[in-house]
């Protein structure tokens, strides 16, 4: 019988991950920093049609591309002459459990079973639940969603505890913690216990299942408009959303596509946090998961993540809750589509952006989410003013302070996007290396030339303007 303390669970972290997995890791890691990041996907994935076969098995994929022609309208009317993207909508709510985040499910329970797994396990605070729920019934797989749910006072957000009844009517065992450190441990814990398979968002199979995404938004927009999208907007959190829309937008051959990445800014609130964690309106897709996901990938729960941001986004944008609210509710009364926060979070940036461009290029919002209950503004609303937080109507950009205070719009046109600095996000993950007091070899810089898309001088250039400023001990 195995040690059930958390520094004994926690000492076995490894060996419990490669065997809930089925992926050996230890194979791709290379001299120094580098690990065959290709590799690990080409060996643990399928090709991209196969994937398309096992997602049409359980009813995930071919999401309609829908153009926001209203909103697109109303964007022109605020714009300069000849200016005004258009600006569709990649709609995955019509996914079975109403996500994008089925397609990543549906691989890993697929692997789950082609392995001989009993059942599955997931960590996740919303959608990605559902999915795996979903899914494990479709394939008839056990199911135990280990939800962080309440802050240590017992109270939780209506959109976390909407998912979690949505897991539990899908089948699912939901086990549901207080915000922190256990929820990794009885993650692990559970693991080990049952010997079920862990469907993590972060492994190669979740990726994977999402490149299915990227293409089809290729192969509609070939067909609507004729031509590859000019940009394509996603919502980012851990990075796996982006990675795998990235990574089929290049397999279908739209290379010259810029990907654009988006969070809510959440800046001062900590992710992990009891005293923040129901101060935030957004429980993801924003800044306290973007940022630390994008310069750490390596944080999550599995040896190497496969969702690694930096390898393929071009630019980060961030929006306010307070805007967020607002699409929100003109999704819904312009163009018919009552949908929930995290998609609407790119659809925020995909306004602003689009009054900046020519009318003949097209953005895509790559995601849209079911909104149940606990997803309407006015649930979260009502939750935050319990909580302390003050709703006005004003500037977002000049008056809304995340855990203080949700500015909405008082007019279209405030709607806006502050730009993330990317050479300095880049930065950031060199300093989280160097902290780690590594040594970088030659070969390093080929490693970190794909891992933050810039050519090996420059990566050089990089670690040598940093490596000067900092203190491994801090």
């Amino acid at each position: 019988m195995n040690d059930k303390s958390y520094k004994s669970v926690m000492s076995r972290r490894k060996e419990i991950m490669k065997a809930s997995v089925g992926v050996d890791y230890d194979r791709y890691e290379l001299d120094g920093i580098a690990f065959d990041y290709e590799g690990l996907m080409k060996d643990t994935s399928y090709p991209i049609e196969e994937i398309r076969n096992i997602q049409a098995e359980t009813g995930v994929g071919c999401t309609p591309l829908i153009e926001l022609k209203n909103i697109t309208r109303l964007v022109r009317s605020i714009s300069e002459p000849g200016k005004g993207a258009r600006i569709f909508l990649k709609d995955e709510a019509t996914n079975p459990s109403g996500s994008f985040k089925d397609r990543r499910a549906s691989i890993s329970v697929a692997r789950a079973r082609e392995f001989g797994y009993k059942g599955v396990i997931a960590a996740t605070s919303g959608n990605y639940g559902a999915a795996v729920a979903s899914q494990s019934m479709k394939r008839a797989l056990k199911c135990i969603i280990v939800q962080e749910c309440y802050d240590s006072k017992g109270r939780g957000q209506p959109e976390i505890l909407e998912k979690a009844r949505a897991c539990e009517a899908y089948g699912a065992e939901v086990a549901q913690l207080t915000v922190g450190p256990e929820l990794f441990y009885y993650f692990l814990l559970l693991l080990e216990e049952t010997g079920f398979f862990n469907a993590s968002l972060y492994t190669p199979y979740a990726i994977a299942g999402i490149e299915t995404l990227g293409y089809e938004i290729v192969e509609q927009a070939q067909s609507i408009i004729g031509k590859n999208p000019d940009y394509v907007l996603a919502t980012h959190a851990g990075g796996g959303n982006l990675t795998g829309t990235a990574r089929g937008l290049l397999k279908a051959g739209a290379d010259t596509t810029e990907m654009i990445g988006v969070s809510v800014d959440l800046s001062g609130l900590h992710m992990a946090s009891d005293s923040d964690f129901n101060l935030k309106s957004f429980t993801t897709g924003h800044t306290g998961f973007g940022i630390p996901f994008a310069v750490l990938p390596d944080r999550s729960d599995v040896p190497r993540n496969a969702a690694r941001a930096l390898r393929y986004m071009d630019r980060y944008l961030l929006v306010t809750q307070g805007e967020v609210f607002y699409v929100t509710e003109m999704l819904a009364r312009l163009e018919g589509l009552q949908r929930g926060p995290a998609g609407n979070t790119s659809l925020t940036a995909a306004i602003a952006l689009a009054k900046e461009l020519p009318e003949e290029k097209t953005i895509v919002v790559q995601e849209t989410e079911y909104t149940g209950a606990g997803k309407l503004p006015s649930a979260q609303l009502t939750f935050a003013r319990n909580n302390g937080i003050e709703i006005v109507r004003g500037d977002p950009i000049a008056e809304d302070y995340p855990g203080k205070t949700i500015s909405i719009p008082e007019r279209y046109s405030q709607i806006a996007y502050k730009e993330v600095n990317m050479t300095e996000l880049k930065e950031s993950y060199i300093k989280q290396l160097l902290k780690q007091g590594v040594t970088l070899i030659e070969s390093d810089y080929d490693y970190l030339s794909a891992e933050l898309k810039i050519s090996v001088a420059e990566a050089k250039q990089l670690v040598k303007e940093v490596s000067g400023n900092v203190d491994p001990k801090n």
